[in-house]
């Protein structure tokens, strides 16, 4: 009885404790969602599923007030192409995740000796087929925005704030950013090692 009643006063105490008036923080538009994306120096499997699971929300929300974004915006020609380009960045965003949760799985070489665990390296390579497969949907929305923040009437306006995200524009109109090109090479190599390990014998390596 005597710790309950320490419990009890305990809480009590910790409630009043508490500074008056503090709210919570609510997610709700593309930038609340794209500000909880983080990256890890070394990131594991969770952490990219939980970006992955942030940038998709950002992708679905609506955008907050022109006041409230993440470059200074005066004009509706600006907050148009802003719009474009953040759609855009996720998309790229999303890519880099699926590629890294893919790669978490990925084998890129069959050795003879891994014969006997052959059906786990299996199973590991089709998760980062279907990582690698997934990305090639983001590519070309990725692909569209861009091309909807280039169109003639922007071509003497930059979102000065975000020079990045302007960069990674001009890369995919370029071509110079091509990720489907990536995605090819990468499921290609990937068929191959998953082919070689089908051909492995367990008993006979």
């Amino acid at each position: 009885m005597k710790n309950f009643f320490k419990l009890l006063t305990l809480s009590v105490a910790l409630a009043f404790a508490l500074p008056a008036g503090t709210d919570a923080y609510v997610v709700k538009y593309k930038e609340d969602y794209y500000k909880l994306y983080h990256v890890h120096y070394a990131q594991a499997p969770d952490d990219c599923i939980e970006n992955i699971w942030w940038l998709e929300q950002a992708v679905k929300a609506d955008f907050a007030n022109p006041l409230y974004a993440m470059a200074k915006i005066e004009t509706h020609e600006q907050w148009e192409k802003y719009r474009f380009l953040f759609q855009m960045h996720v998309n790229l965003k999303l890519i880099e995740q699926h590629l890294r949760l893919g790669r978490v799985y990925d084998k890129q070489v069959a050795y003879f000796y891994d014969a006997p665990w052959k059906d786990e390296y299996l199973r590991n390579l089709e998760k980062a087929k279907t990582c690698y497969q997934a990305a090639y949907y983001y590519w070309r929305e990725a692909k569209l925005w861009a091309e909807k923040a280039s169109i003639s009437q922007y071509n003497f306006l930059y979102i000065t704030d975000l020079q990045n995200w302007e960069d990674e524009r001009e890369r995919i109109v370029t071509s110079e950013l091509d990720y489907e090109k990536t995605l090819d090479r990468e499921i290609a190599r990937l068929d191959k090692v998953i082919a070689q390990y089908q051909e492995m014998d367990s008993k006979n390596y």
